[in-house]
């Protein structure tokens, strides 16, 4: 059974969009997404992150992770990955995404998510995905909730987030 939330038809901002791997030459496109207010505010990334920094990030990724980006006309307008665990956790993995300020609510991150739940499911065999997401980031727990993510609890004061400590989801897919 594939549990994968189907596309609807074709935004304009999908029209021309390409899913692929992350590549080390992706570091400034990426940086620049990360650094963006929206892109930023909803993770735990420091402002003014350099394409040095991201370059760095992205050549020590484990083997046991994925990394890809959306791109369209050139330009990188979001980013997701995931990362296994080790050993005895290595049927889990942590997830992570952010799209483009300008993009947001156009349906990159359900092509990003799609790509990666695919994965995860029919090449990983992950049983379990994690992932935290700030409760006021109402557009992102929907998008997780519509790929079958639920909440297992909430990071109170989870971290320092415009100046005030912010809360969190836990949020979990099982696939047993």
């Amino acid at each position: 059974m594939n549990d994968i939330p189907q596309s609807n038809d074709q935004t304009p901002a999908l029209q021309d969009l390409v899913i692929r791997a992350a590549r080390a030459s992706d570091a400034e496109g990426i940086a620049d997404l990360n650094n963006l207010p929206r892109v930023r505010a909803g993770t735990l990334r420091l402002p003014y992150q350099t394409p040095e920094q991201t370059r760095k990030w992205l050549e020590s990724q484990a083997p046991n992770s994925l990394n890809i980006v959306a791109e369209h006309n050139g330009e990188i307008i979001g980013s997701a990955g995931l990362h296994r665990y080790p050993g005895r956790r290595s049927h889990a993995a942590t997830l992570g995404m952010g799209v483009h300020d300008d993009y947001q609510g156009k349906g990159i991150g359900t092509a990003l998510l799609r790509e990666l739940i695919d994965a995860a499911d029919n090449w990983l065999g992950l049983r379990r995905i994690e992932l935290t997401v700030y409760t006021d980031n109402d557009r992102a727990i929907r998008l997780y909730q519509r790929f079958g993510f639920e909440t297992e609890g909430t990071h109170r004061g989870y971290a320092l987030k415009a100046g005030v400590y912010a809360d969190a989801l836990a949020m979990a897919r099982l696939r047993l």
